[in-house]
């Protein structure tokens, strides 16, 4: 509505300059408001052993932003919200984030369950998801980045090492996962590359559990028969959540000696083991893109900006924290140079983004919506730290679609012209 001339002296310089001024002022809109900044983990239920730090990472990076004057000079506000291990109110809080809070981006989930669960979703609403821990690929969505490893990134690199003579030689494998979407999987895939590479289906055997499993005994006392048989064995646990104490308590209890069964673990860190006696566990092994006992000057700077926000209270630092981190980073960086946080531009502005990480390498966003990270292979020592015993020389470009599954082997992900699309045999658009 225009101003009325009606409400300036006739003829009056000043009257004027005030139906000017009125003009001309900014309303109090949109580009004064904060940007939202949607935070969707557990903060109850089974997962929120692992999920909480992630929802504090979060906070901990707005807040750094906030110092650095926020982003487009707009602060960040985070909107919290806890779908407490629930699969489906995971769904549920997500549209209450993107329909009902508009942020403008989520960072969130940590099982594919969850993921899975949201995605429609996103897609639907056209919301922004950064997902920070690795999963099984098979997937990649336009309204997804997935800052956490694929299977070529973490489990196949784990079981290759182990079959080296420095790894120990493994010929026998019990594949231990939590019953749903990503150990079933990735245990899939390592199945079929372990058939490729001459290993027998009777020299692997493979057990899920619920979410939650607290009764390891009878579990335990099985690996250790399939282990006794003649061949070196070696567990590859999938195991997410609080079931992760009760196993490595009762892989301490049973005396499981890593020199003689080691567990290679692709969803436990340091964080996982705390309140756990790690003495018994020493030797045992861990897979991940990043540890807290990295040497370099990015994770320094990251320990000691965690341990600040927590105010010395926690001092541990995980892979997925680092992931959150990096695509949080990536994220600012895309509504910089995007100039908005439309979620069609900043999409357009994520590939190419490049980060160097506290994991001391660059990390670049690739046109599948994955990340090149580098890989590592940690062991635990008496105190609970994982010790770097290998890791790659370069980062490795993730593979959204694995090599090893037949339908997936043709498939490509590439969200730029005449691809677009996440799963293509062939583009989706021709080149005209």
């Amino acid at each position: 509505m225009k101003p009325s001339l009606a409400l300036a002296p006739r003829h009056s310089k000043w009257g004027l300059l005030l139906v000017f001024l009125t003009c001309a002022a900014p309303t109090a809109g949109a580009e004064d408001s904060p940007i939202k900044v949607g935070v969707l983990h557990s903060l109850s239920g089974t997962m929120a052993i692992s999920e909480a730090a992630l929802k504090n990472t979060v906070l901990m990076l707005i807040e750094d932003q906030n110092k650095k004057g926020g982003l487009l000079g707009r602060k960040l506000e985070p909107v919290v919200v806890d779908p407490k291990s629930d699969w489906d109110l995971f769904a549920e809080k997500s549209r209450e984030l993107l329909a009902k809070e508009k942020v403008a981006v989520v960072f969130g989930c940590w099982t594919s369950a969850s993921r899975k669960s949201v995605l429609p979703v996103f897609e639907e609403l056209n919301g922004l998801l950064y997902y920070p821990v690795q999963y099984e690929g098979e997937e990649s969505s336009r309204n997804i980045f997935y800052t956490g490893a694929a299977p070529n990134q973490q489990a196949i690199p784990a079981v290759r090492y182990l079959m080296s003579k420095e790894g120990g030689d493994v010929r026998r494998w019990v594949l231990l996962g939590t019953d749903y979407v990503y150990p079933r999987t990735t245990n899939r895939i390592l199945q079929l590359f372990l058939n490729g590479e001459g290993t027998s289906s009777d020299d692997i055997m493979t057990i899920y559990t619920p979410f939650g499993h607290a009764d390891w005994g009878g579990i335990i006392e099985r690996i250790k028969r399939f282990g006794s048989a003649g061949k070196k064995t070696a567990v590859i646990s999938t195991i997410n959540g609080d079931a992760n104490t009760h196993f490595y308590k009762e892989l301490a209890a049973q005396k499981v000696d890593a020199g003689v069964i080691p567990v290679m673990a692709l969803s436990v860190g340091q964080r996982e083991l705390i309140g756990v006696d790690t003495k018994p566990l020493a030797g045992h092994l861990a897979a991940w893109n990043y540890f807290q006992s990295v040497k370099s000057s990015e994770n320094d700077a990251f320990i000691r900006m965690w341990v600040n926000f927590t105010g010395n209270r926690d001092k541990v630092t995980s892979d997925p924290m680092e992931a959150t981190f990096v695509g949080f980073r990536m994220w600012t960086q895309a509504v910089a140079q995007a100039g908005t946080t439309d979620v069609n531009a900043v999409r357009q502005a994520m590939y190419g983004q490049r980060v160097k990480a506290p994991s001391g390498f660059e990390e670049v966003m690739n046109v599948n919506h994955h990340l090149s990270k580098p890989v590592m292979i940690g062991k635990i020592d008496a105190s609970g730290r994982f010790d770097i015993v290998w890791q790659s020389i370069n980062p490795v470009r993730a593979d959204a679609w694995s090599k090893y599954i037949p339908d997936s082997a043709g498939r490509t992900a590439d969200w730029t012209f005449p691809g677009v699309c996440g799963g293509c045999i062939e583009p989706t658009f021709k080149e005209w």
